[in-house]
């Protein structure tokens, strides 16, 4: 599950990486209430992982959906928001982090 502030750019394009993934399902939302999809409970009792793209969306998790988070990995993958939906060098940061943290056979 990946998480940024309105789900428009980063965590939306993070989703896109795994579209047809064989291994692989992944969905994305924000914590802003204008967000595309606004993060609930329920995205993070689905997710395995949950991947932020800044401190202050794991605080906000946190504070929100501490109980929804038990037990789960959650991950800062420190991206900012300065990229537009599927940058190319917002794609390259996000395989480059995901595989630092989740390991190589990821993507």
């Amino acid at each position: 599950m990946f998480i940024c502030s309105q789900n428009r750019w980063r965590s939306l394009s993070a989703e896109r990486l795994f579209d047809q993934h064989p291994r692989y399902e992944a969905r994305s939302a924000g914590t802003e209430p204008g967000a595309r999809v606004r993060v609930t409970a329920g995205h993070l009792g689905w997710a395995d992982v949950v991947l932020v793209m800044e401190r202050r969306h794991a605080d906000i998790l946190r504070q929100k959906f501490g109980e929804a988070l038990a037990g789960k990995r959650l991950i800062n993958l420190r991206i900012p928001d300065k990229f537009q939906f599927l940058d190319h060098v917002l794609l390259d940061l996000l395989r480059e982090r995901l595989r630092e943290q989740l390991g190589p056979e990821v993507l």
